[in-house]
């Protein structure tokens, strides 16, 4: 399974790519089930994949489309390619809010579920800033980004994603977090990348999923945590450096860690900021 290391596919608020130097010391050097059940882009995923680290992995994210997409990238390598070179030859202001408003969640066929995901990755790609954004009914809300020449079919870096996922045997599923993880046991691994605890009133972006991700659900993430640690699982967990954030996980190994933020609809704001990654008692390595 080990080889040379995937990019992830798309941009992603969060995306952990830029922290996978100090995400990876913290996790085992072998893993029997890695699950990641926030996976959004799925760099920490990848950079396992590509040493070689587990035999198999557990994937998950609220986020219905985004897993859809990694699904047919799997299954449909080619006629998704095929798809997002047409996205690429129509590319316009108009297009976009065209593709922007079509809704293939309710077809079945497999030319839907194709157009479906390159819908997704389209978007992605040419949106502003490249934000995933949805609003309370659950639709793509993003404005449309003025890119001179966007990469809207990066084709060998689909197929590398498409062969990591048949070659792991990664499952992919679309649910809560808890339901994500229940079959973990100790041998495996789970890396928890929820969205945010806001570190002030005006940074919150909870909007992945329609739903959102409150501190009623950072409770019910802490308490999933730490019985997961009691199990004799490893597991790992990144979020804000947030009052509320050390006050859940007060006990356990909180440290501190420098993380670029580069997808941020002001430019001021990007930049590094402090993160915390949180071990669990029985993760010491």
């Amino acid at each position: 399974m080990a080889g040379r290391e995937v990019k992830p596919f798309l941009k992603w608020v969060g995306s952990k790519r830029y922290l996978v130097p100090e995400i990876l010391p913290r996790l085992p050097a072998q893993i029997n089930t890695y699950y990641e059940p926030f996976l959004g882009g799925g760099a920490v995923f990848f950079a396992l994949a590509a040493e070689g680290r587990f035999k198999k992995a557990a994937l998950n994210d609220a986020n219905a489309d985004l897993i859809h997409a990694y699904k047919t990238i799997a299954r449909s390598v080619d006629d998704l390619i095929i798809s997002l070179k047409m996205h690429q030859q129509l590319h316009s202001e108009a297009h976009y809010y065209e593709t922007r408003a079509y809704d293939f969640s309710k077809q079945i066929t497999l030319r839907a579920h194709v157009a479906r995901a390159a819908r997704v990755i389209y978007l992605n790609r040419t949106c502003f800033n490249g934000l995933y954004r949805v609003n309370k009914s659950g639709q793509f809300n993003v404005p449309f980004g003025k890119y001179v020449n966007p990469k809207i079919c990066d084709e060998e870096n689909l197929r590398a994603v498409a062969s990591v996922i048949r070659s792991t045997q990664a499952g992919l599923r679309s649910g809560d977090f808890v339901d994500a993880v229940r079959t973990a046991k100790r041998g495996d691994t789970v890396y928890f990348d929820p969205p945010y605890v806001p570190v002030s009133k005006t940074s919150s972006f909870v909007s992945f999923a329609k739903d959102g991700f409150g501190e009623e659900d950072q409770t019910r993430l802490r308490d999933c945590f730490a019985a997961l640690d009691a199990k004799g699982v490893h597991v790992l967990l990144s979020n804000s450096d947030a009052e509320l954030v050390r006050d859940l996980y007060r006990g356990f190994r909180i440290e501190r860690v420098q993380a670029p933020r580069r997808v941020n609809s002001k430019g001021d704001k990007r930049g590094n900021v402090t993160e915390l990654l949180i071990s669990g008692k029985g993760s010491r390595s």
